[in-house]
């Protein structure tokens, strides 16, 4: 009898990170897509920065759904460096978009200090960064 306990990821299950948590989805309805809507966050929103992410964000009324929005610039590397930075953000907002204390669309632009950050980090930095907007429900 094998008593070896499965690998982390591994089969589903809390933290498989498949995304089939209740909840915990990000499906393409609550990404922001349209340049206008990026737009509308940089002109009419807030911003504000944290470690190796800047959050622009505009409210929306209390009965809609928070989207979110990845911008990295190629400051931020080549392409293999900017495509872990928009998934490193994307799985962040995810994890933390049930703590959110009120709809919003939120725009999350890369900084170059991301490249070489876990997920841990890049979650911590976003969480602080959510605090400091008063986003963030505790």
């Amino acid at each position: 009898m094998d008593a070896t306990p499965p690998a982390v990821g591994s089969g589903p299950g809390p933290g498989s990170g498949s995304g089939s948590e209740p909840g915990f989805k990000l499906p393409r309805s609550r990404r922001i897509k349209q340049g206008r809507d990026f737009a509308r966050a940089k002109a009419q929103g807030q911003r504000l920065t944290q470690g190796c992410l800047v959050l622009n964000w505009v409210c929306l009324p209390a009965q809609a759904l928070s989207r979110v929005g990845v911008i990295t610039s190629r400051r931020v590397g080549e392409a293999v460096a900017r495509s872990r930075a928009r998934r490193l953000l994307r799985e962040a907002f995810r994890l933390n978009q049930n703590s959110l204390a009120k709809p919003a669309d939120i725009v999350l632009v890369a900084r170059p200090s991301i490249v070489g950050k876990t997920l841990a980090a890049v979650g911590a930095d976003l969480v602080a960064a959510l605090r400091r907007a008063r986003l963030y429900r505790e």
